[in-house]
């Protein structure tokens, strides 16, 4: 996979590309990382990328001279992607279905936006939730990791994205490990029986008790079995 990041400030990106399972991903060769200075693009010589908006009012907006011709430099890509508060909401489904991706261009909007004739030459708007930042740099960073660590090799335990919260429509069972007590607060006892059929049943119910208590919407969108269904129902009275 191939991700170029189109940015007026792209120290802000480089370091996140240079710690952890990212970085590693890189040298390994199963990801590339391109951050790209929009600015490059300007022709002036104070390289100058935004520019007051027509109509009057506070705030500069990007230019879509440069902001275009920076699309342009990254090459052929399957989806160039414009962060943004308008943008369909970024979810784990969408996470995945860009992992399938080779080439993505995210293109980070600042000041009081980017020329709206921008819109012509990209292929998704793309928000990472119902608030405003300073720049779209950090929901560049969080597509990254969230599609990355889809990329078979990424990270090592294959099993352990398809266990995620959200990947199954539920959030995930909660996680336990040494010590086993600390401050008069167990590990439950099931988990260290070694019976994984009954491991695998407390997880399933924990998962369905956490989305029922925390995120009890994303049941409706949920695919339950016939016995999750009768756990809840056993939730409901008390159980579980």
């Amino acid at each position: 996979m191939r991700y170029s990041i189109l940015t007026l400030f792209p120290e802000l990106v480089r370091p996140w590309t240079q710690e952890s399972i990212v970085q590693k991903a890189i040298a390994k060769g199963l990801i590339s990382v391109g951050v790209r200075d929009i600015r490059e693009q300007a022709s002036d010589r104070h390289k100058t990328a935004d520019d007051t908006p027509y109509g009057g009012g506070a705030g500069m907006v990007m230019r879509v001279d440069v902001s275009v011709r920076a699309i342009e430099a990254a090459g052929p890509a399957d989806e160039v992607i414009l962060l943004s508060p308008a943008g369909v909401p970024f979810t784990q489904a969408l996470a995945e279905e860009l992992a399938t991706k080779e080439h993505l261009v995210l293109l980070c909007g600042r000041y009081e936006g980017i020329d709206a004739r921008v819109e012509g030459f990209i292929t998704r708007e793309i928000s990472i939730g119902d608030y405003v930042l300073m720049g779209g740099e950090l929901g560049a960073l969080v597509i990254l990791e969230a599609t990355a660590r889809l990329i078979p090799g990424v990270i090592k335990e294959a099993e352990s994205h398809r266990q995620d919260s959200f990947s199954s429509g539920l959030l995930d069972y909660p996680h336990y490990t040494r010590p086993v007590e600390f401050r008069g607060l167990r590990v439950p006892e099931i988990l260290r029986s070694g019976h994984h059929t009954k491991i695998a049943e407390w997880r399933r119910k924990q998962a369905l008790k956490r989305t029922k208590e925390r995120r009890p919407d994303l049941l409706e969108r949920a695919e339950l079995t016939a016995q999750d269904w009768a756990w809840l129902e056993e939730l409901e009275r008390g159980g579980v």
